[in-house]
């Protein structure tokens, strides 16, 4: 009985792994070009913006494998909506609040996933794209401007760049991004 309760409470094989893919979206997110010079918000949306952004190149990488690594793209996503709820209440969220507000963001993020999916598969010379970021990721500020065609190149090159990447990398915990844009 204390190997079944052991086994039951034990984390999924997949956390750890999902815990470092998680932190190196949160890095990549956070870096200062981002918020310097493309005038991405750096206020809690902007940040949301750029951590969904992220992650959803890393989710739409665990995708191509199919069933593969279905596990672990769960585990990705709910690593980043725990770390969003507890973000949530380290501000002071109130608890009843935060189920309906973290429910806000998950809805979002879906919204998000499907708008930047369209705009990298569209054949339309990035308009798709362009219209999601400014939409999205510049939705604060009346749009992207000179920055919107530049973020846009970036995730591009890294949605390249982790379709060449083996999911067993993935699978490992290891991750690749395209150099972020130095100037806008």
């Amino acid at each position: 009985m204390l190997k079944l309760f052991q086994q039951w409470m034990a984390p999924a094989p997949e956390m750890d792994v999902a815990h470092s893919l998680y932190d190196q979206v949160v890095s990549a997110a956070r870096q200062p070009v981002f918020y310097q010079s493309y005038g991405v918000p750096d206020d809690l949306d902007g940040r949301f913006e750029m951590i969904t952004l992220h992650e959803h190149l890393v989710l739409r990488r665990l995708r191509r494998e199919g069933t593969r690594h279905a596990d672990l793209a769960q585990a990705v996503f709910d690593v980043m909506f725990t770390d969003m709820d507890r973000s949530l209440r380290l501000m002071g969220v109130s608890d009843i609040s935060i189920g309906k507000r973290v429910k806000t963001m998950a809805k979002a993020f879906y919204g998000r996933v499907a708008a930047y999916d369209g705009g990298l598969d569209a054949e339309d010379n990035g308009a798709a794209l362009h219209q999601a970021l400014d939409r999205n990721l510049f939705g604060t500020t009346g749009g992207g401007g000179a920055a919107t065609p530049l973020i846009a190149a970036y995730l591009r090159a890294c949605d390249r760049l982790l379709l060449d990447h083996s999911g067993d990398e993935l699978a490992a915990g290891r991750l690749v991004w395209a150099p972020a844009p130095t100037a806008a």
